[in-house]
């Protein structure tokens, strides 16, 4: 580890695997997560948890919550508020499916891993308490996948708030890990009335934290993340209110970010992510030992 950077001890000998063409390099499924922002005295603070330290994948890494997309809901067309499919398509790089079901995945998991719903009975309103043992209910089946989200909007009679989420940016696994997603990473204000509290099975614990206090504590090896997590932290820094972040999504950048590893001139490995010169790590191989 590498400040509070988390890199797979396995990952060297994947990536000369995949460098000699033993490894094939796996697709990467679709996914989506959400930085919740909320204003404090000091700054606008986000929603983080930390994964379980049992985690096959990260454990013990502080990260957003998300999760894959419900290929369930590509086609069953939602209440909508906010920008159009063919307006998000545009923005995410996908066709309008593709898009409402990426949307979806970024709601629903908030929903499912921090219990905050970004819907409404209108497309002005977003819904109040969610602790009930109603809404407990449901969301579990959304868990489980026992209930899609689409559906569970329509039972419910709720708008997806779509004009609540900012896109932010976009990081795909890189090619030698076994499990790749692409991911979107979205911005998004608490609504009022509403309190997040730690429903993921996947969390030991949640945080409120400024992204400069976040990013300190990464910088002192405090605070474990992978980089798309620190990354993105770090973009949010310079806002002063989380209104302020949102407004300031449409102008990130999407193009997507896969890591690239390459042998350099001394046989070690040199392992980057384009534009993040902060995460360049060399991997010394046998031969340059």
């Amino acid at each position: 580890m590498s400040n509070g950077q988390w890199y797979p001890p396995e990952w060297p000998d994947r990536i000369r695997a995949l460098a000699s063409g033993e490894l094939t390099a796996v697709t990467p499924k679709r996914a989506a997560t959400v930085m919740l922002l909320r204003d404090t005295a000091d700054g606008p603070a986000v929603h983080m948890l930390r994964r379980r330290a049992s985690m096959a994948f990260a454990g013990g890494a502080y990260a957003y919550p998300g999760g894959g997309v419900d290929p369930r809901d590509h086609d069953h067309l939602v209440r909508w508020a906010g920008p159009s499919l063919q307006t998000w398509a545009g923005r995410l790089g996908v066709d309008q499916a593709s898009a409402q079901a990426i949307v979806c995945a970024a709601v629903r998991e908030t929903y499912e891993e921090a219990g905050v719903l970004l819907a409404g009975e209108t497309p002005g309103t977003v819904v109040g308490d969610t602790t009930g043992d109603d809404w407990e209910a449901d969301r579990r089946a959304l868990v489980e996948r026992e209930l899609s989200f689409a559906d569970f909007l329509d039972r419910r009679g709720l708008v997806l708030r779509s004009d609540l989420l900012g896109a932010w940016a976009r990081w795909i696994t890189p090619e030698f890990e076994p499990r790749r997603y692409d991911t979107w990473f979205f911005v998004a204000a608490l609504p009022e009335g509403q309190r997040t509290r730690n429903a993921s099975t996947e969390a030991d614990r949640t945080v409120w934290i400024r992204p400069a206090e976040g990013a300190a504590g990464y910088d002192k090896g405090d605070l474990l993340m992978m980089p798309p997590t620190i990354a993105t932290l770090r973009a949010l820094e310079p806002y002063r209110a989380a209104a302020d972040a949102l407004a300031a999504a449409g102008e990130q950048d999407l193009t997507p970010v896969l890591a690239q590893a390459r042998l350099d001139d001394q046989g070690q490995l040199v392992l980057s992510w384009p534009g993040h010169d902060e995460f360049t790590k060399h991997i010394p191989t046998e031969g340059s030992r």
